[in-house]
């Protein structure tokens, strides 16, 4: 597996300083990180961490304490509300179950970003839908209802929608979440063919190991004692070197890497 540089000038994305929290609690404290254009990143850590609230905080959702967050050089925290809305076109993500509308088809579906922040005529709409759920392998189920399809298929049909304007970077919160084995490997094979194709940039929330060292470039570690980040780097090297007993601990439950 070739690993791009995360220590190069030419990142998708910079945390500057970040501290996330709710209501005054604190979470996270002045974190700082890069991820490499076409890296696949992995944010990982135990339960409470903060890995979904940094998530949040990283796609708009939520506004920090302090810090900031950066794309390809652009500061996205402090733009205003018209160039956030640019911005927001660079990203797409992937949410827990899909987070697809019941009462739409998946052609509805995937179709929702394009309608909303493009100009384009209803067929060329309709040729972008069929092709990017056909790059997802669910072409001939644009008339499918979510209800209709299992729980890996609704994952790939909201990764359609994820992708439907081409981001740069994709953003995955728990992906294999409720997945059985076959169905999670099938979706991180997906995630491999955008890296190394698209050069699309992915950060990836999960805990599960088959996946981070399935194919995973580099991984932060976070803690929610510590409230940041104890590892960064190859989760290889992490779980064979790290001299810190929690980051041996967390990557080493279950199935060893080999």
């Amino acid at each position: 597996m070739t690993t791009p540089n995360a220590n190069s000038a030419d990142h998708a994305i910079d945390v500057s300083g970040l501290t996330c929290g709710y209501d005054g609690n604190v979470l996270l404290d002045r974190i700082d990180f890069s991820v490499a254009r076409g890296e696949i990143f992995f944010i990982c850590g135990g339960s409470g961490c903060g890995k979904s609230t940094l998530l949040r905080h990283m796609i708009g959702l939520q506004l920090p304490m302090a810090g900031s967050v950066s794309y390809f050089g652009e500061n996205f925290t402090d733009a205003d509300t018209a160039r956030q809305r640019l911005l927001l076109q660079t990203f797409g993500v992937l949410y827990q179950g899909g987070a697809l509308w019941s009462s739409l088809t998946l052609r509805e579906n995937v179709e929702l970003p394009l309608v909303e922040f493009t100009t384009l005529t209803p067929s060329e709409r309709d040729e972008i839908v069929g092709y990017k759920l056909a790059q997802v392998g669910l072409a001939g189920f644009e008339n499918h209802y979510p209800a209709e399809i299992s729980g890996g298929m609704k994952k790939r049909a909201g990764l359609a929608r994820a992708l439907a304007l081409d981001p740069a970077v994709v953003f995955f919160d728990e992906p294999s979440a409720g997945l059985d084995p076959i169905t999670s490997r099938n979706l991180d094979e997906l995630i491999v063919d955008l890296s190394a194709k698209l050069g699309t940039t992915c950060v990836i929330v999960s805990h599960e190991l088959d996946s981070i060292f399935g194919i995973g470039h580099r991984v932060i570690l976070l803690d929610k004692q510590a409230r940041g980040i104890i590892a960064d780097g190859d989760p290889r090297v992490l779980a064979a070197e790290s001299p810190d007993p929690r980051v041996r601990e967390f990557l080493h439950r279950g199935k060893r890497p080999s």
